[in-house]
């Protein structure tokens, strides 16, 4: 039964946790929502995420406001991080670690200004990880190691890779979280299978997905369609938040 609660009003009745979804290039429709949060001053009191989501909330704890955070996106450029290289993946990722470690103001998961945990894919161990401490540029240049188009990256005592590869809601950290806003990235990403599991919105107690309809597929060779996924997603969050839940 639906709930006559808008959803701003249950983010606003105690703290909550949020969580966002890997997606490829979906940071830009998560900056978006997050933009929409920050300006209500519906803040979360901790983060969570897997790649794209990573990216977004990993950067938010670590001090960047979201608007600072939107306008470094759309700036961004395919020479930017592309850097073709031999080995495990196209890209070495030398580049887009340099962006990271020029735009974090701090660099220490353990002191983000609300508890964030950074899901990766370990490949030699063959499950997920949650990063909570250490160095956090090698943290979020894993988690968006999307395999094929990234170099694996050599961290925390690990070979670690995309953590959309088995945690795509990127809730692997969020596992004891009693109420959580979870925004999810409909795929429609080639390699994922019609049906998969990997793509069913997460449904448990506590859990409130957001889903916006209609964002456009960014990718490398879309960066255009970066900006309208932000608007897309902005619009789509501001109404999320008067609809009951």
């Amino acid at each position: 039964m639906t709930s006559t609660k808008t959803l701003r009003e249950w983010l606003g009745e105690a703290p909550f946790a949020l969580g966002m979804s890997s997606g490829f290039f979906g940071f830009f429709a998560h900056c978006g929502v997050l933009t929409v949060l920050e300006e209500e001053g519906l803040l979360p009191a901790r983060v969570a995420g897997s790649s794209a989501g990573a990216l977004v909330t990993g950067s938010w704890a670590a001090g960047i406001g979201a608007e600072a955070l939107a306008e470094e996106l759309l700036r961004l450029r395919r020479e930017d991080f592309w850097d073709p290289s031999p080995g495990l993946g196209l890209l070495a990722g030398r580049l887009f670690r340099a962006r990271l470690k020029a735009l974090l103001p701090i660099d220490d998961l353990a002191k983000t200004r609300v508890p964030a945990a950074i899901s990766v894919y370990d490949v030699a161990r063959r499950r997920v990880r949650v990063l909570t401490s250490g160095p956090i540029a090698p943290a979020l240049h894993a988690s968006c190691a999307v395999p094929f188009m990234f170099h694996p990256v050599l961290h925390a005592g690990g070979v670690l890779i995309d953590g959309g590869v088995r945690d795509r809601p990127g809730l692997a950290g969020l596992a004891d979280a009693e109420r959580v806003l979870f925004h999810h990235l409909a795929s429609r990403s080639p390699w994922r299978r019609r049906g998969s599991e990997a793509l069913a919105i997460p449904r448990r107690a506590g859990l409130v997905p957001l889903v916006i309809d209609d964002l456009p597929r960014v990718g490398p060779f879309k960066l255009h369609e970066g900006a309208r996924a932000f608007d897309v997603a902005r619009r789509g969050a501001r109404a999320a938040l008067d609809r009951p839940i």
